[in-house]
């Protein structure tokens, strides 16, 4: 059994796809080893059982010894079992080399995802990214799992080759040049095949992205009628993916035509020369057949070589697309010259909006522009460090882009206005790293008004939850995202609109338990225009045009104009 995920020592290998397969098959260099181990006494196995079989015709039958016969039948035998025995082997340990490649490629995008800040999404769609995650990695895999059979396949070619010419020189040099020339000759089918497959990735990567756009949109599609028009789109990207799927397929089947061609061509020419040969006398009954059985064992290096190379260039277009990801530049950064992180709770401050947050407070920040208040809250979640390095955020003494990540990620948690629930139970959704027992997870969903939710599924905590969370309501989904906020227990949480989608009723229950949730000397950052939220907050923030224009209270706020209309409107 491997434990999941896999330790990492060094960096990925990001500069060609070629360097990056290296990379990964360093990391996995053991089970390669093995897979090539296994599989090349499995080939050599096979490669020996015509010999052993002109050897027993030769000498127990032709010959009359029924000693011999029994010997040689004993060794055929002997090669059967550790066909059987490795051949399993070699089937396990290339299914594993193939799960380890694509799992820790899937995992490397997946840290990227996390640490990236928005750098991913200016540059790729969601469907791109999960593409490349779901599809790409698997294709590398692949490669991995076809080396350990080449690897046997070669050496067993040099063994066939080196006991032909034994037997005749002739048909030796026709063995050491014909296997290559036939894979060669292959060569000139799969070249093209590159290109295509490279094409049929890209549409269908727009596929997935216009797919995963639709599905993030369906509610409000069928809301202003416009589920046609994405239906359209996708129509039009399905036909061209499948356009490029049938060139495909359309060059691997003549791949596997020529295949056929070329090594039964080769096959038919090798044992008409042996046949001649037996014909003058210059070789045994036994000897033609074992060149028979070696004619027709050597079409399976041919066909290893060229199902290696069309895995080879199906992994290197994953490959290609993967360091694309993994090449990003993050907009999150270790620095060089890290600053220490406050030793206890400290306050934040935006030196780009002069706002300040108060330690052990719950600060509300409002603006008449939604997406002012909303990124003040990603600067202060720390999303972005180019940003930061002009205009930073002030963490006590220390500049916020400064400070070593997994200390801010530890300890300042952003909870988004569109909250994304993951599949698993409803338990391992809300307390992911098992922090907390069932009394503390009813709690939190006590905090955010969610027990309603649990009473209406029928296992409860074990409540089985489907793909981001599409069989609750938008203000199910909310609340049960507030609810793994509060579980955090971050020293400084950020929670932008967390009630946007609920009822006044729900909402001001929130309000009032939001508090006791939080505790003593927590930082709680709400952005919110919700005159209930507001109210209950210890301290308010208004912004205009993007820089604080007053604070106080809810309640002292109101006597200005500007922060009235907001918050009349939000009402």
């Amino acid at each position: 059994m491997r434990t999941f995920p896999y330790p990492v020592a060094t960096g990925p290998d990001v500069r060609s796809p070629l360097r990056y397969l290296w990379w990964l098959a360093r990391q996995q260099w053991a089970s390669l080893t093995a897979g090539m181990v296994f599989g090349s006494v499995w080939m050599l196995s096979q490669a020996l059982v015509p010999l052993v079989l002109g050897k027993a015709l030769d000498q127990g039958i032709l010959g009359g010894d029924f000693a011999a016969l029994l010997a040689w039948t004993g060794v055929l035998l002997l090669l059967a079992v550790i066909q059987s025995v490795f051949a399993v082997l070699r089937h396990r340990i290339s299914v594993s080399n193939w799960l380890q490649a694509a799992f820790r490629s899937i995992q490397l995008v997946g840290h990227k995802i996390t640490y990236s800040g928005d750098a991913l999404p200016r540059k790729f769609s969601t469907g791109e990214v999960v593409s490349t995650a779901a599809s790409d990695a698997t294709r590398i895999g692949q490669i991995y799992d076809t080396f350990a059979r080449l690897t046997g396949s070669v050496l067993s070619y040099i063994v066939v080759t080196v006991l032909v010419a034994q037997i005749s020189l002739t048909l030796g040099i026709t063995v050491l040049v014909g296997v290559p020339a036939c894979c060669a000759m292959l060569l000139f089918i799969i070249r093209p095949l590159q290109s295509r497959q490279r094409a049929q990735r890209e549409e269908s990567g727009k596929m997935t992205a216009v797919g995963a756009d639709t599905v993030a949109g369906l509610r409000v599609l069928r809301g202003i009628g416009g589920e046609h028009i994405f239906v359209g789109r996708y129509k039009k990207r399905s036909q061209a993916t499948r356009q490029t799927g049938n060139d495909v397929a359309r060059s691997l089947a003549t791949l596997e035509a020529t295949q056929l061609l070329v090594t039964g061509g080769f096959a038919v020419l090798f044992t008409w020369l042996g046949a001649s040969l037996a014909v003058t006398g210059q070789i045994s009954p036994g000897q033609l057949v074992s060149l028979y059985g070696f004619a027709v064992f050597l079409v399976t290096p041919v066909r290893s070589v060229a199902q290696a190379v069309s895995s080879a260039i199906r992994a290197v277009v994953g490959a290609r697309k993967i360091i694309n990801v993994l090449g990003t530049d993050s907009a999150v950064r270790t620095p060089t010259d890290p600053e220490p992180a406050p030793q206890a709770a400290a306050s934040l401050y935006d030196t780009a909006s002069s706002v300040e947050i108060a330690p052990g407070l719950l600060t509300a920040v409002v603006s008449g522009n939604p997406a002012d208040s909303a990124a003040l809250a990603e600067r202060l979640g720390r999303f972005d460090d180019d940003t930061l390095s002009t205009t930073p955020v002030l963490w006590g003494q220390s500049a916020l882009h400064r400070v070593p990540l997994e200390q801010v990620r530890r300890r300042i948690v952003f909870s988004e206005a569109d909250p994304q629930l993951f599949t698993g139970t409803l338990r391992e959704g809300l307390d992911p790293q098992h922090k907390h027992d069932d009394a503390d997870v009813l709690a939190a969903l006590d905090a955010a008004s969610a027990l309603d939710i649990l009473e209406g599924v029928e296992e409860g905590l074990d409540h089985q939850v489907t793909e981001r969370g599409r069989s609750f309501s938008g203000g199910q989904r909310q609340r049960l995202a507030l609810a793994r906020a509060l579980l955090t227990e971050a020293q400084t949480l950020l929670l932008v609109e967390p009630t946007s989608a609920v009822d006044a009723h729900t909402e001001a229950r929130i309000a009032v338990r939001l508090a006791a949730a939080r505790g003593q000397g927590r930082t709680t950052v709400v952005v919110t225009a919700s005159p209930l939220m507001l109210g209950a907050m210890d301290h308010v923030v208004f912004l205009r045009d993007q820089t604080m224009a007053a604070a106080g209270t809810h309640r002292e706020l109101l006597e200005n104009s500007d922060y009235r209309d907001v918050v009349i409107r939000g009402e």
